[in-house]
């Protein structure tokens, strides 16, 4: 048994009872935002384990109205001490998701949706115990799935062709809330994308639910696909069910390949990453809050090494390209989702201008 203190929370955690250290920093952004949108009303989270999101949720934002549940006994037990030591009365039970959702009469505020490998299985169950405005907090940590590795397995479970390329981490985050766009309509509900993360060994997804029928159409109309082209890297997409997809790259004419569906709008709230950063207090999540509010929100982006390695050149620094851009009038940034990499409003054609321009002024 080991003592962990983190946040507000103090917790043991049992031979056997996962806890994974290395995700404070996500339990961290977790427990502001629960804080900042929304801070008060009725709780579920999904997979307990330790009960730490649950305390912390309870302890930071005001949810002590919250359901925590496992299905593994000795991870309820866990829990149930852990919600003990930290002189709460949470409602702890050893029970599926799929069981409780069909067995509750009631919907809560914010759902949290944390399991070992893809989310997909509950997403359909959580949708029954949800309500309008529901804050969703959902974490994928099949990666090499949505990444493209396993092609079959991401047809299969999120209904999608993957992007195996260095644009997969933006492809299959887009991908995950695609899916629970499409999961969400079947209840009638629309769904915004308030944050998005993608990091290390996973990807996790928090969308606000909007209640009702033109709510859930204005959110499927957001659904689209996207076409890649090896030859100049560059990666697309656009909404529509059924889009017309080329198969041959208009910048370059090389041959596209598609992926998709996958959601095509804005992956975050500024407004609400602005209120987050005013009131954390977390001196190592200061950092990552500025650079999710600072990126771009566009489609995809420019790995700077693969283009110049696509227009036959050496490579020069993102920061430098993201100067001539500057010069020429479009506004960048760099992005989560790839090192050397950055967004911009730019098209290739003017990319590749500032790349050439950067390239040429280090003579």
């Amino acid at each position: 048994m080991k003592e962990i203190r983190e946040g507000s929370a103090e917790i043991e955690v049992w031979d056997g009872v996962f806890f994974n250290p290395r995700m404070k920093g996500l339990r961290d952004l977790s427990a502001l935002f629960v804080s900042e949108a929304s801070g008060n009303g009725r709780l579920l989270d999904c997979t307990a384990a330790t009960g730490i999101r649950g305390i912390r949720y309870a302890k930071e934002a005001g949810m002590e109205n919250a359901v925590l549940l496992d299905m593994n006994r000795r991870a309820y037990e866990n829990s149930a001490i852990n919600v003990r030591k930290n002189g709460l009365v949470l409602d702890t039970r050893n029970e599926s998701v799929q069981r409780f959702a069909n067995t509750s009469d009631g919907s809560f505020d914010v759902i949290d949706l944390d399991p070992f490998g893809s989310p997909a299985p509950e997403l359909y169950d959580i949708m029954k115990v949800s309500r309008n405005d529901t804050l969703l907090m959902v974490t994928a940590t099949d990666t090499a799935v949505l990444c493209g590795a396993h092609s079959s397995a991401c047809l299969k479970i999120y209904g999608a062709k993957a992007l195996h390329s260095v644009h997969c981490k933006e492809a299959g985050i887009r991908i995950l809330i695609g899916y629970i766009i499409r999961t969400a309509a079947q209840f009638n509900f629309g769904c915004e994308a308030m944050l998005s993360v993608s990091d290390m060994h996973y990807m996790r997804a928090f969308v606000k639910l909007g209640a009702g029928a033109g709510a859930a159409v204005a959110s499927v109309k957001k659904l689209g696909f996207g076409t890649y082209c090896r030859n100049c890297v560059f990666a697309q997409a656009g909404a529509g069910n059924t889009p017309r997809l080329r198969d041959k790259c208009e910048h370059c004419g090389g041959k596209t390949e598609a992926f998709g569906p996958l959601f095509t709008g804005r992956l975050k709230s500024d407004e609400l990453l602005a209120r987050m950063e005013k009131s954390n207090s977390e001196a190592g999540l200061a950092k990552k809050l500025s650079e999710l509010r600072s990126e771009i929100d566009a489609l995809f982006f420019f790995n700077i090494p693969a283009v110049t390695k696509s227009m036959g050149i050496s490579s020069v620094s993102p920061s430098a390209v993201m100067e001539k851009l500057a010069e020429n009038g479009y506004s960048s940034s760099s992005t989560q989702f790839s090192k050397d990499s950055i967004k911009t409003e730019a098209g290739p054609a003017d990319l590749k201008r500032a790349v050439r321009e950067a390239r040429e002024s280090l003579r």
